[in-house]
C-alpha cells in the first residue's frame, strides 16, 4: 500500500479509464465525482447514476465505487481510485426528501442543497445581497434528512446568506464545503467568508481549497503561489484540521472550446462570478499556470512543503481531514 496517497474533495472530470489512470499517476485514490449533472431532473439522474456504476464495473481494476472510509483504503492499498458518487444539486428530489433515500441505497453520498440557482432549499452562490433569501422550510426538511441518514452535507455552491444558515441550522453536526477558496484573499461570490471557514471547521468539518481559477486569482492567470495564498488563510482561519485539497479540474476528455465559454467561461451564465476575470480568462488558459491536471496533483504537496508545512499537516490536507470527516458522519 502506498502511504502517499490523496483524495480529491471534488472531481468533475470525465469517468473513463484514460482520466483514472491520470487520477493515480497525480497520486490520487479517492474522488469525490460528480455523477449527477447540475439540474438534471429524477429520471435523468437515475439513468446518470446507472451509467457511474456501470463505467465503474467495467474498469473494476483501476476504480471502484467507495461508500466507506474503509473503500477508500482499499482502493488505496489496491492502487485504484475510490469513486464516491456524488452531486452538486438536489433539484431532482425536490418534490420530496424522503428520495435522499433512494439515492443513498444507490450509492450516493455527498450532495449539496443547490448548485447555482435558487431552487426549493436555498439560494446558490451568484445570489447576492437581497437575491440571496437564505435557507428555506424545505432546507431545513432537507438537511434533517441528509444527517438522519448520515450523507455529507456540502455547501460550496450555496450563497452567502444561505451558508451561514445551513452552518447555524446544523447545530455542530459536520459539514463540508467541498471546493471554495477564501473570499478575504479574493471576493468572488464562489469563495467563503472567514465566518464560514470557521463555522464550517466548528461543526467538525472541512473546506476544499479548490484549483477552479475563478475562486483563485481574477486579474491575472493564477499559480501555484495564488492558490497557497486561499491554503494558507484558511489554514489560519480554520485550524489545520479542517482544510483539504480539491481539484475540479475537467480533462479527460477536454471539454468543447464553445460550450466551455457559454458555461463556465468568461459568456458564462453566472457573468457575477466567470464574467469578472481579466482577459487571460480565455480556454487556452484557463487552468492554473501549475496545475493542468489531475497528474499535477504532487505539486501541491511539494509547494507546502517549500512553505514550512509539516508532513503531518500535509497528510491531514492530502487525506487525513477527508478520512475523519467521512468516518464522522458515515459512522464506517
Amino acid at each position: 500500500m502506498t502511504t502517499d496517497w490523496a483524495i480529491d474533495g471534488l472531481n468533475c472530470a470525465g469517468l473513463n479509464r484514460e482520466q483514472m489512470e491520470k487520477t493515480l499517476k497525480g497520486g490520487v485514490n479517492a474522488i469525490n465525482l460528480t455523477s449527477i449533472r447540475p439540474y438534471a431532473n429524477l429520471t435523468d439522474s437515475l439513468l446518470q447514476l446507472e451509467q457511474a456504476h456501470a463505467t465503474i464495473a467495467e474498469m473494476s481494476d483501476v476504480a471502484l465505487v467507495a461508500k466507506t472510509t474503509k473503500d477508500i483504503e482499499e482502493a488505496a492499498a489496491s492502487g485504484r481510485v475510490g469513486v464516491i458518487l456524488g452531486t452538486q444539486d438536489s433539484t431532482m428530489i425536490e418534490a420530496d426528501v424522503r428520495l435522499l433515500g433512494t439515492l443513498k441505497r444507490l450509492g450516493v453520498r455527498i450532495l449539496l442543497p443547490n448548485y447555482n440557482k435558487p431552487n426549493r432549499f436555498g439560494c446558490g452562490a451568484p445570489q447576492e445581497g437581497p437575491q440571496d433569501t437564505g435557507m428555506t422550510d424545505a432546507g431545513h426538511d432537507w438537511l434533517e434528512e441528509m444527517h438522519r441518514l448520515r450523507l455529507v452535507v456540502d455547501l460550496s455552491h450555496c450563497g452567502h446568506r444561505t451558508t451561514s444558515e445551513f452552518i447555524a441550522a446544523s447545530k455542530g453536526r459536520p459539514l463540508v464545503v467541498s471546493h471554495a477558496n477564501s473570499f478575504v484573499v479574493l471576493p468572488s461570490l464562489r469563495n467563503k467568508t472567514d465566518d464560514h471557514i470557521r463555522g464550517v471547521a466548528e461543526t467538525g468539518g472541512l473546506t476544499g481549497a479548490v484549483m477552479w481559477s475563478p475562486a483563485v486569482r481574477h486579474d491575472k492567470r493564477p499559480t501555484m503561489d495564488d492558490y497557497l495564498n486561499h491554503l494558507d488563510h484558511m489554514v489560519k482561519v480554520g485550524g489545520i484540521e479542517h482544510v483539504a485539497f480539491a481539484s475540479d479540474v475537467v480533462e479527460s476528455p477536454r471539454p468543447d472550446p464553445e460550450k466551455w465559454d457559454k458555461s463556465f467561461g468568461p459568456n458564462g451564465s453566472d457573468k457575477n462570478i466567470t464574467g469578472i476575470l481579466g482577459d487571460w480568462y480565455v480556454y487556452e488558459t484557463r487552468l492554473n499556470e501549475h496545475y493542468q491536471s489531475l497528474t499535477d496533483t504532487p505539486a501541491i504537496w511539494e509547494a507546502m512543503r517549500k512553505r514550512g508545512y509539516s508532513s503531518g499537516d500535509i497528510e491531514k490536507v492530502m487525506r487525513g481531514n477527508w478520512l475523519r470527516v467521512l468516518k464522522d458522519i458515515w459512522g464506517e
